[in-house]
């Protein structure tokens, strides 16, 4: 296995540091059908403009985790939205509709980090609750590899987008990230 290069970081397989990881990130690693790449990073760096900035890592290789609420009636759904980082996710519209809800917002910070598990700023697809449904733009799911969180807020993970469309409760969808501005 030959190490990406992504920017100015060392790229590791994520089996051999899941000290690196969190822990729903760690157990599902050895099921997916592709290898994954880990890196350490500054926690105060794990935001996308700040990563892209300081590691050069370009945006259009980047992908967002967000967490929506979407709710009918008294009911309310968590589910997983991953866009590339030039766009952002369609939650009003297309998120809404396909989760069959009458709102849909982005989740508080407390739910989604107490719900995934991850730290807030680090979440990602990989390994969240099967129950959730991870919606992912037709842009990730071509990607050949992608930065993506890694559960934590010091490092990141370089997964190929057929892997991140693979995830359990994957749903790929045209037009879920939308062009920013």
């Amino acid at each position: 296995m030959t190490a990406p290069v992504l920017g100015s970081l060392t790229w590791v397989p994520a089996t051999d540091r899941a000290d690196l990881l969190a822990a729903p990130v760690a157990a599902v690693l050895a099921g997916l059908t592709a290898p994954v790449w880990v890196a350490e990073i500054d926690d105060d760096l794990a935001d996308t403009a700040a990563f892209t900035d300081a590691y050069g890592v370009p945006a259009a290789a980047s992908a967002n985790c967000v967490v929506v609420a979407a709710r009918r009636g008294a009911e309310t759904t968590l589910a997983a939205c991953l866009v590339l980082a030039t766009t952002r996710a369609d939650v009003n519209g297309l998120v809404r509709r396909h989760l069959g809800a009458r709102k849909a917002s982005f989740a508080p910070q407390d739910v989604a980090v107490a719900e995934s598990g991850m730290a807030y700023g680090g979440i990602t697809p990989v390994g969240l609750p099967s129950s959730w449904p991870v919606l992912v733009d037709a842009a990730v799911a071509e990607a050949e590899l992608l930065v993506v969180g890694s559960g934590t807020r010091g490092s990141k993970l370089a997964v190929p987008g057929a892997v991140l469309a693979g995830l359990p409760g994957a749903v790929v969808l045209e037009g879920l990230g939308q062009p920013v501005g």
